[in-house]
């Protein structure tokens, strides 16, 4: 089986993201008032082969928590979906 996966990566609750500050600093002056709590992530997708959603979803988090962030100051949040057809 082949499934779609989205990894969204976000730093944790009370780690500074200087980014998402100066992003909320600057939409003020660009006519964006009332927004606030302004942090930013990043998304990752691909496919993965295995023989069923659970393995798909067990394979991914070991990647995530591996490689694709640093589980000390991020958080992850898998999405899976079976791609139908192959």
């Amino acid at each position: 089986m082949r499934f779609s996966v989205l990894v969204e990566v976000t730093l944790r609750a009370g780690i500074a993201d200087p980014q998402g500050a100066t992003i909320e600093r600057s939409l003020p002056a660009l006519g964006f008032e009332g927004v606030e709590g302004v942090r930013v992530g990043k998304a990752i997708r691909f496919t993965i082969d295995a023989p069923d959603e659970a393995t798909a979803r067990a394979r991914t988090d070991e990647l995530c928590h591996r490689f694709l962030a640093n589980p000390v100051i991020e958080d992850t949040a898998v999405t899976l979906h079976e791609v139908a057809g192959v």
